[in-house]
């Protein structure tokens, strides 16, 4: 789909964050955004308590976002 939006016969989506870097690198423009599309990451252990303090704060993080909003 990349290769189809650079040479301008086709569009692809891109995560607006990157959006500058994807208009360098691919030499597109935005035809437009949706609100509507969610991404999910998940972070699976074998451990049963979590050590590795990034990923303590990742969860810890995703926990508070997603308790927050269910409200």
């Amino acid at each position: 789909m990349k290769i189809f939006g650079q040479a301008g016969i086709g569009v692809f989506p891109g995560p607006t964050v990157i959006e500058d870097e994807i208009r360098r690198h691919y030499g597109v423009a935005l035809v437009g955004r949706t609100e509507t599309v969610v991404e999910r990451y998940y972070a699976i252990s074998v451990e049963r308590r979590l050590k590795n303090p990034a990923v303590v704060a990742i969860s810890e993080s995703a926990r508070g976002k997603l308790f927050s909003s269910a409200m």
